[in-house]
């Protein structure tokens, strides 16, 4: 399954270490602009590519930003993160009894790539892990969280 990532993602590299299963989705984040056209491609994309990963049975995890879980980035950004989570959510209630699993990684500003590759790697091979938010750094602390 593929690794959707733009280059600019500072995960990118090591993502590509990996050798998913299932699928992974790393959220543009502010690459996306303020223009709402790109936010529905973003969010097809990821619809698409989900679909296609729970067809095959296969793992999913979503990789978002912390910050744009909290909004901290822009409107179109919140926008994708919230709307993955909220994917991912729904997803893992349709593929529970599948035993599909669909997570989500949240990695904050200056979290290690290879901290997050190796999140990411764990939700891909976790059996009965799924449905979950696993931020990375502690800069959610203290904030009201979705």
């Amino acid at each position: 399954m593929p690794i959707r990532s733009s280059p600019d993602s500072p995960h990118a590299e090591a993502l590509e270490a990996l050798d998913p299963a299932g699928l992974v989705f790393v959220a543009a984040g502010p690459a996306i602009g303020d223009d709402w056209e790109a936010v529905r491609h973003e969010l097809d994309e990821a619809f698409v590519a989900s679909r296609d990963a729970m067809r095959d049975g296969r793992p999913i995890v979503y990789v978002v930003a912390g910050e744009d879980l909290l909004g901290r980035r822009g409107a179109p950004a919140a926008m994708v993160a919230c709307g993955l989570l909220s994917a991912a959510r729904t997803a893992a209630i349709e593929g529970a009894r599948a035993g599909v699993p669909v997570n989500v990684v949240a990695p904050f500003e200056g979290v290690d790539p290879n901290e997050v590759a190796i999140w990411v790697g764990r939700l891909l091979e976790a059996s009965g892990v799924t449905g979950e938010l696993v931020r990375l750094g502690a800069d959610h602390l203290g904030k009201a969280l979705p």
